[in-house]
């Protein structure tokens, strides 16, 4: 059969161990091209790209020609790739040799063109940034080149235009986590410490991260959290009920960032954005909960507490809610005139309370007075004024008791008033702060995801 003659034809005295060229100074050409069939996994911790691609090489080998009409028309054999001359062309990045189908045959045509087409498992080396994880876009590099032979020898180019190359995603999967953008092509000459110079095809695999999943499983948690938190801010301050869930949520916090632990990229080289993320809402929510303790603190046994000083009711109950918009600061300084009138009232209703004058302690003055009453009489006037006299020490003592009270309370409403303003703007800046730390990681987020 044609198929046998040409294979006993073509290889009867074939040397594979030498570079198919009559003349020794004739460069051989080898176009190869790339295509991108799958991402099967990217190690961060390991810096280690394991890709799935489609791999052609075409050159021309000379002593593999022949006439057709001798062969039946026969324009195109395969031959065992085993038993030609195949250039040693690798990748530079290889770390590990991938589980790859053995293709066993090439395509040679008449004219000595030969096609080796074969699937590859790449696993290689990449430097991965993982700052932008989960939005994070990597462009890890094939660099194929001949190990031995400089570029006198053998040299490389594109087997199509580089435009073709960079959007071809015909058998590209596109179901895993990371899909592909585009791949580019560079050609370029290097030489190692002024040595013959050495060519090499560059292709970089671009590739993007798809973020829903852990959009939803890493930062909508954490975000209702802090929501959570922020609400957290609208319980009394006075109740202790705002410490413990505060308290409830930091715990719930660090219990996720247990569970999401597995979940980061870890390396050895930096942090991801997200961690630091996730640290800086741990600090927020430890702040929240100090900013807690020390208002109900403030506004807690406020009988026991001195009076608060003027220059800090200047500033928090007069300055700071003109600054902070409270709408019921009128009710601060209408509790302290309250407090004032009260005692106003409890002096004025001392003051119409005096003791009798004239009353007589000695009988023979009352004698001398009036001359016409009996020393019995007087007698009963100066047990009726011992009376008075203590009903007037028990007035007295319930006045200073009032006094005092009214005092205690007068201290306990500013304090409380004092915690109440202290607790808005706390609140407000903590509010501003998580705002502007939540705007300014959108914006970055969403011009990683755009690029």
């Amino acid at each position: 059969p044609a198929l046998r003659r040409l294979s006993r034809h073509l290889l009867a005295h074939y040397q594979k161990g030498t570079r198919p060229v009559r003349d020794w100074r004739t460069t051989t050409n080898v176009a190869i091209d790339l295509m991108v069939y799958a991402i099967l996994s990217v190690d961060e911790k390991d810096q280690v790209l394991t890709t799935y691609i489609w791999y052609r090489q075409h050159w021309t080998d000379e002593f593999l020609k022949w006439d057709p009409a001798h062969f039946d028309n026969l324009t195109q054999i395969s031959l065992p790739v085993e038993s030609i001359w195949v250039p040693d062309i690798l990748i530079n990045e290889f770390v590990d040799v991938g589980k790859s189908p053995h293709v066993p045959y090439v395509y040679v045509s008449h004219q000595g063109e030969v096609q080796n087409l074969k699937p590859i498992q790449v696993m290689t080396a990449c430097s991965l940034d993982i700052y932008n994880f989960p939005f994070d876009v990597q462009n890890c590099s094939l660099t194929f080149t001949s190990w031995l032979h400089h570029v006198r020898d053998i040299n490389l180019s594109l087997w199509r235009q580089p435009e073709l190359v960079k959007f071809d995603r015909s058998v590209f999967m596109n179901q895993g986590e990371w899909e592909l953008l585009y791949v580019l092509s560079h050609f370029q000459e290097f030489s190692v410490k002024s040595s013959d110079s050495y060519a090499e095809m560059k292709f970089y695999v671009v590739i993007r991260r798809r973020p829903l999943f852990y959009t939803v499983s890493l930062l909508l948690p954490s975000i209702f959290l802090m929501v959570m938190d922020i609400v957290g801010f609208y319980l009394p301050p006075h109740s202790g009920e705002r410490v413990s869930f505060k308290i409830t949520l930091l715990l719930g916090y660090s219990v996720f960032l247990i569970i999401v632990s597995d979940t980061l990229p870890a390396t050895a080289v930096g942090t991801p954005l997200i961690g630091i993320y996730f640290v800086v809402c741990m600090a927020l929510l430890v702040i929240s909960l100090t900013e807690t303790i020390l208002i109900v603190r403030l506004v807690h046994k406020q009988d026991l507490q001195p009076h608060v000083p003027q220059w800090m009711k200047h500033l928090l109950l007069e300055r700071a809610t003109i600054l902070l918009c409270i709408r019921d600061r009128k009710k601060f300084s209408q509790s302290r005139m309250q407090g004032l009138d009260t005692s106003r009232q409890v002096e004025n209703n001392d003051s119409t309370v005096k003791p009798t004058p004239s009353v007589c302690e000695d009988p023979r003055e009352c004698g001398a007075v009036g001359g016409t009453r009996s020393a019995l009489a007087c007698a009963g006037r100066t047990e009726g004024s011992a009376a008075l006299q203590e009903v007037l020490r028990e007035t007295t003592a319930l006045r200073q008791l009032l006094e005092k009270r009214e005092e205690f309370c007068d201290g306990a409403r500013e304090w409380l008033q004092v915690g109440y303003v202290l607790d808005v703007l706390l609140f407000r800046v903590y509010l501003a702060a998580v705002l502007a730390y939540s705007i300014t990681l959108g914006t970055l987020w969403s011009v990683w995801r755009d690029v």
